[in-house]
């Protein structure tokens, strides 16, 4: 142990979840963190940490940490805890600075390396929980040991201004939280207020205060101010006398026949930019004039009768009146003793201020016009007016420029609330914010000669959210509704598929089974994204981003998702919940990647799934596989079980219970006819179809998509799908290239028999070996005069273990008469050959086994289509070639270019015909 502690706390890893994953049921930011020698410092060792600590985030008193009280994290501190857990919690407390109300977090150490923890909190932006991490990391070293270039006050502000620019707007923050206590989901769309609310073909968009509804055309007329006025007078609502002008002469003589005084305004200005009132002669409408012309885009000026009165503003959402408030220009009031300049900051240091939008209210600006304004009140910013004086600092009443609000939302004359609501249905809006000048708006304006000033798209909220004066308005509510009615759905159903094999097929078989229904199906897999039927991105799609891609495609409206291990561990899930989640098998593959050095390890990972179906929701679980058995204690909703087992296993037995408690289950029982599919629910068996009639199973004998075929037909029948569309989905459903490509794709070669199928490791050759076996037996059968061959090609990726390296080789080995190896182009930090050299050890492993096997001769072949070509080259007519494919499009492509060949006989290679597009390889197969 060293004598003192040294500020050694450093981040080793960083990893954003984008959803539930294996640390949390929520997004979250996880830190692998190493202490170095603070490992030997708890708090309760390092003098003074404590103290200065809490002095520099009072919030951490509110903690209540295990101790589940508040100052249960203090209680910790005191006792002494390690500095990896009060990284976790200054990460917590400064995300609380800002306003983001995040109480999520653990720290666990890493198996095995003292010193290094597992750092997991929640957050509510991600750049904002990042920036959190890294100033937590830092305060925590300073603490340990002064940093003289660390300034915490500095740092601090600086990193309340991050958060501040990435924030959402009061107005889009408002309609967000309405929609998560309504449980509809959101996407953000960029890095400002362009959001989704709800999922595929339900979804709608907002920024700020548009909607996906509201109109262009309506938006483009709020923007001209001179033709909303004429709109709005020809409907006869009350509107100022108003002429455009685009020189300042022109403005002067218009300003003459409207009569003093007039305002001037830019033609399509915003946030009362631009804006003067009080122009009572020539001179102060040529000075504001070019005030008014720089606001303008067009260059255009409006000279107005100055309507003299209070500024209202009416909230219209969905044609109604939503809220009504009172503004009041920026000003401040004297005190005797202040000058205005004073004044001007005591009012700015209000806590509810600050820059522009960020804040309920806005800081008062001191530019050139404030200050001539307050000039002509008689006094300059450095006079101390008297107790009680009034000091106008603005003229327009704009929260923008620091103005405050009043609600009057109930004191309106129901006269002025139907002439707002028609001002509104005039212009087209769905939400408009209508301005009003009049004495007083319980009067109705018409007598008191009020007007409509202006009609305002994407009105602010906040004027209505954090009145000044006056109880809040809760307008979010009726922009939800309007975009989802009572009873509307915001999401749409969500199956998801992960397990060591099977999950691109079963993927594909529940796809088939919707798409037969009419429905429009987004589906990830490892080949791509495909949206109804048509692939949009050839890739590796199995991950969170993938999935969030679909959910933003307005055409879904059903969502089947490929989920592997690898993208839950980066990211999460990437959406919240699904209400369907399959686990078809965990079996020993990518070990040792990632912190997963076991199979339990694995299954944990892919419980996630399980973890984040709801109550109304169900996990499809294969009953025959004990790890997966036991995911059903993390399952909220029910489970639906499938088994190949037969009648009379303990499995079976299992299964027989849960549905004499009302349960639901797939299973196979044997008939007269063969073996058929059973679907059990409750008390009641219905018959679903007979395996050997499944395209996909050839005959039965492919046992491993009978298995998936079992937990397609599981997971549509949980999602609502009606028997006879599942039956008639399975039905037609084959392995053939254009529905199944890479998965058990059989073509016939010239006589040779190749089934191109993408296994890639140990269980899965297992299963690929009992199906080359079952379809070997019955082609010897046929055959008296000569015994087929079995070829098979076969590779892994360079990121397994050498061990599953060597047992991919020795599996095959049982299975193949000739084993030929080669390797993917991506070698994944391998360096070439090695992969193929690994696996043949395996296979001459196995050789050499007392009473041998199968396997009499292995090669190697590194390069895929070389070996394709060495194996056709090889192969006589009733052979068996099975093809572990990396690049299936362009092995399909190279078969496709033999079996032209032969049939244009031998020695037509140069004339052979061209093969089929659909096989030419893509540029990622390329």
């Amino acid at each position: 142990m060293t004598e003192r502690p040294t500020p050694d706390l450093t981040i080793a890893e960083t990893r954003v979840y984008r959803g539930a994953n294996v640390w949390s049921y929520d997004k979250a930011i996880h830190l692998v963190v190493d202490l170095g020698t603070l490992e030997d410092f708890p708090t309760n060792t390092i003098p003074g940490f404590t103290d200065h600590l809490l002095a520099m985030l009072p919030g951490l008193r509110e903690h209540s940490c295990s101790r589940g009280k508040r100052g249960g994290f203090v209680e910790r501190l005191v006792e002494g805890t390690w500095l990896g857990h009060v990284a976790e919690h200054v990460a917590l407390a400064l995300q609380q600075v800002v306003g983001h109300d995040i109480r999520r977090g653990k720290t666990r150490g890493v198996k095995g390396r003292k010193g290094v923890y597992n750092v997991i909190f929640g957050y509510a932006d991600e750049q904002v929980g990042l920036a959190a991490s890294r100033l937590a990391v830092r305060l925590v070293n300073h603490l340990v040991e002064a940093d003289p270039e660390f300034d915490w006050d500095a740092a601090l502000e600086e990193f309340i201004k991050r958060a501040q620019r990435t924030a959402f707007g009061p107005s889009t923050q408002a309609i967000l939280d309405e929609a998560v206590s309504r449980d509809i989901p959101w996407i953000r769309l960029n890095q400002y207020s362009l959001v989704q609310l709800g999922q595929g073909v339900h979804a709608k968009r907002i920024r700020a205060t548009m909607t996906s509804a509201t109109s262009a055309i309506a938006v483009d007329i709020a923007s001209d101010k001179d033709l909303t006025t004429s709109l709005l007078g020809a409907a006869g609502l009350p509107v100022p006398k108003q002429e455009m002008m685009r020189t300042v002469d022109a403005a002067v003589r218009a300003a003459e026949r409207i009569g003093y005084p007039v305002v001037l305004k830019p033609l399509d200005g915003n946030h009362g930019r631009g804006v003067i009132l009080d122009n009572e002669s020539e001179d102060d409408v040529r000075a504001a004039f070019e005030v008014a012309q720089a606001e303008s885009r067009r260059g255009w000026v409006l000279v107005e009768s100055q309507i003299v009165g209070k500024d209202y503003r009416c909230l219209i959402i969905d044609g109604r009146v939503a809220a009504i408030a009172e503004r009041v220009p920026a000003s401040v009031t004297g005190d005797g003793t202040s000058t205005v300049e004073q004044l001007v900051d005591t009012a700015n240091a209000d806590p509810r201020r600050g820059v522009g939008h960020e804040k309920v209210l806005t800081r008062i600006k001191v530019d050139d016009a404030a200050v001539t304004l307050v000039r002509e009140q008689g006094y300059e910013m450095t006079d101390v007016p008297p107790e009680g004086a009034h000091v106008k600092l603005a003229l327009t009443g704009n929260m923008s420029t620091g103005g405050i609000s009043i609600d009057r939302t109930f004191e309106a004359h129901p006269e002025n609330v139907e002439i707002a609501e028609e001002a509104a249905r005039m212009v087209g809006l769905d939400i408009a914010g209508i301005d009003f000048i009049c004495p007083d708006i319980t009067e109705p304006v018409r007598e008191t000669g009020g007007a409509i000033c202006e009609v305002n798209a994407a009105p602010g909220f906040r004027m209505h959210t954090h009145p000044t004066i006056g109880e809040p308005q809760f307008i979010a509510k009726p922009v939800v509704d309007m975009l989802f009615p009572p009873g509307a759905t915001s999401r749409i159903p969500i199956v998801a598929v992960t397990g060591t094999n099977g999950k691109t097929t079963t993927s594909r078989m529940i796809s088939h089974i919707f798409k037969g229904m009419g429905r429009k199906v987004g589906m990830t897999s490892t080949d791509g994204v495909v949206i109804d039927e048509r692939l949009l991105i050839r890739a590796d799609a199995s991950g969170p981003r993938s999935a969030r891609m679909v959910l933003q495609n307005p055409r879904v409206d059903f969502a089947v998702f490929e989920v592997a291990r690898g993208g839950i561990l980066r990211e999460g899930l990437g959406y919240e919940r699904n209400d369907v989640a399959v686990v078809l098998n965990v079996q020993p593959d990518h070990l040792g990647l990632r912190g997963i050095d076991t199979v339990e390890q694995l299954a944990d990972v892919k419980a996630v799934l399980v973890e984040a179906v709801p109550r109304d929701g169900h996990a499809v679980l294969n009953a025959d596989d004990p790890l997966v058995r036991e995911m059903r204690r993390r399952c909220s909703g029910q489970v639906v079980w499938f088994s190949m087992e037969e009648p009379g296993h303990e499995t079976r037995e299992m299964i027989d219970a849960h549905c004499r408690r009302g349960g639901k289950a797939l299973v196979l029982n044997q008939t007269e006819r063969g073996e058929m599919i059973v679907v059990k629910h409750g008390p009641r068996e219905m018959q679903m179809a007979f395996t050997h009639l499944l395209p996909a199973t050839f005959s039965g004998r492919a046992r491993m998509n009978v298995q998936n075929a079992l937990a397609a037909a599981a997971a549509a029948f949980a999602a609502g799908a009606p028997l006879h569309d599942i039956r008639q989905g399975l039905r037609t459903f084959s392995t053939n290239y254009y529905l199944s490509p890479g998965r058990l794709n059989e073509v016939d070669v010239d006589g040779v028999n190749v089934i191109v199928d993408y296994c890639h490791n140990a269980p899965g050759m297992r299963m690929l070996g009992d199906f080359v076996d079952r379809v070997g037996d019955s082609m010897e059968s046929s055959h008296e005069l000569a015994r087929p061959s079995r070829i098979g090609i076969i590779a892994t990726a360079g990121d397994r273990r050498d061990q599953d390296m060597r047992e991919l080789g020795e599996i095959a080995a049982h299975h193949f008469d000739v084993v030929i190896v080669r390797e993917d182009n991506a070698l994944r930090g391998r360096a070439r050959g090695e992969v193929a050299g690994l696996v043949t050890e395996g296979v001459r492993a196995a050789m050499a086994e007392p009473g041998g096997v199968r396997c009499k001769q292995v090669e190697e072949v590194l390069d895929e289509i070389e070996a394709v070509r060495h194996a056709m080259a090889r192969a006589n007519k009733g052979d068996l070639l099975v093809i572990c494919v990396d690049q299936h499009a362009s092995v399909m492509s190279e078969l496709e270019t033999w079996s032209s060949v032969a049939q244009a006989g031998a020695g037509a290679t140069d004339d052979a015909p061209a093969a089929d597009p659909d096989f030419s390889p893509s540029p990622a197969d390329a």
